[in-house]
């Protein structure tokens, strides 16, 4: 899209403003409790597993200019242009698990960038098992107009494609590895999937994929068999997995089956080993943020211009760890087998002994960059909320935007006025 300046300014100021401003609450609460019981094809599902979660979903949306959601998606594309080149390949895989050197074809299904936007879009991180999709796309269809500027924006929102997208984003992870046909039977499978705090929108996957006429199941990974050359869940065949687990070697012993199947080739899993250790192994930011190393890895100009949004990230070794302990206020320390912003610390706020287990090694430093800011009201007065913005994607495609509002160091769902909430495009 070509973004004038002048209109550019011109909406990010609207949207600063709104954002700062706009109290009303634009969720119909009533209206997306009948749509997710509707999805789930369950009478009372919400009331049995929405009541648990009552921060998942804020009641306010959040204002973005379109500008902003541009350069995010460029800020993608070149990523992803990036992950193709040899010399990019070979440096991420050198520091990769065996398991994850093979290409089986897939490139991850629904992935996951997440972007602080303070002082324009800055990428934090990125994701190959991210979670909400599903739960935001209804999210979007259940919002109600306040005023003219949320009625244009909304526009956007409820004429989405997203189901067709995700059933064709599946069928093309199959035919990468198999070349033709389509996937009889995926399984959604995660560790014990209905004490996860999503497991709600793997019921929404699973019936999405059911009404697109794909049999689907939601299954526990150690319930997984690996028998006669094939996989099978609860005595179903499976033809692809979509994997929602943390474990992303699959070095787990409960997950051995789906290792041996995986590694043979016997069934289609995304996001896969070699997806995790291409784009989202925390380690792949030092190279993404180098000016320098992406050039000798021979990315274009443009792209590599693009890639000033990604803030510049180190990795943390005993022989820098001085240097980075002068310069910790500025930074955020990641552990390199981190998720969930697990383990996860602000410079500012580290303790000697904290810093101690840092210095050691197995993490990453990354320039800080501040999280946008949402204004709430709680009891009738304002209250600010820390926001960042989730960009769900298929080979480079955003399928879906959404926010997530929250308090403290990193995201959480346990914020009053926090959760998940819908982008407004102006």
């Amino acid at each position: 899209m070509l973004t004038v300046p002048g209109v550019a300014k011109a909406s990010t100021s609207l949207s600063g403003r709104l954002n700062r401003k706009c109290f009303c609450i634009t969720l119909d609460r009533p209206k997306l409790w009948a749509a997710l019981d509707r999805e789930a094809g369950e009478p009372g599902f919400c009331e049995t597993f929405m009541a648990s979660r009552p921060h998942l979903y804020s009641n306010v949306p959040v204002f973005l200019a379109a500008s902003a959601l541009d350069e995010m998606q460029r800020i993608v594309v070149a990523i992803e242009a990036t992950a193709r080149l040899p010399g990019y390949r070979e440096a991420v895989l050198s520091w990769a698990p065996e398991i994850a050197q093979r290409d089986f074809g897939p490139i991850g299904a629904l992935m996951g960038y997440d972007f602080h936007l303070d002082d324009g879009p800055k990428l934090i991180e990125v994701n190959t098992n991210a979670g909400g999709a599903f739960l935001n796309a209804l999210l979007a269809r259940a919002q109600k107009a306040c005023c003219s500027e949320v009625d244009r924006a909304l526009i956007g929102a409820r004429d989405n494609h997203f189901e067709t997208n995700v059933v064709t984003m599946f069928e093309n992870e199959w035919r990468r590895q198999r070349g033709a046909g389509s996937p009889r039977m995926i399984a959604i499978v995660d560790d014990r999937p209905e004490e996860q705090y999503l497991y709600p929108e793997f019921v929404l996957a699973r019936q999405l994929l059911l009404k697109h006429g794909i049999k689907a199941m939601i299954g526990d990974a150690s319930e997984l068999k690996y028998d006669g050359g094939r996989l099978w869940l609860n005595g179903q065949e499976t033809d692809l997995v979509y994997n929602r687990l943390v474990d992303f070697a699959l070095d787990r012993p409960d997950h051995a089956a789906l290792r041996a199947a995986y590694q043979d080739g016997a069934v289609v899993v995304t996001p896969n080993p070699h997806s995790h250790a291409l784009f989202a192994s925390k380690r792949n930011l030092t190279l993404l943020s180098d000016p320098v190393a992406l050039e000798a890895f021979g990315l274009f100009p443009e792209m590599r211009a693009r890639l000033a949004g990604v803030p510049r990230t180190a990795l943390v070794t005993p022989d820098n760890a001085d240097v980075l302990w002068q310069s910790r206020k500025d930074m955020f320390f990641k552990p390199l087998s981190g998720h969930g912003s697990k383990a996860v610390y602000r410079g500012d706020k580290v303790t000697k002994g904290v810093w101690a287990e840092i210095a050691r090694g197995g993490y990453v430093a990354q320039v800080f960059a501040a999280p946008g800011q949402r204004m709430i009201e709680i009891d009738g007065a304002p209250a600010p909320r820390k926001m960042d913005v989730r960009l769900y994607t298929y080979d480079s495609q955003v399928l879906l935007a959404a926010a997530r509002l929250y308090q403290g160091q990193t995201t959480n769902f346990r914020t009053p006025g926090g959760g998940f909430a819908p982008v407004l495009a102006i």
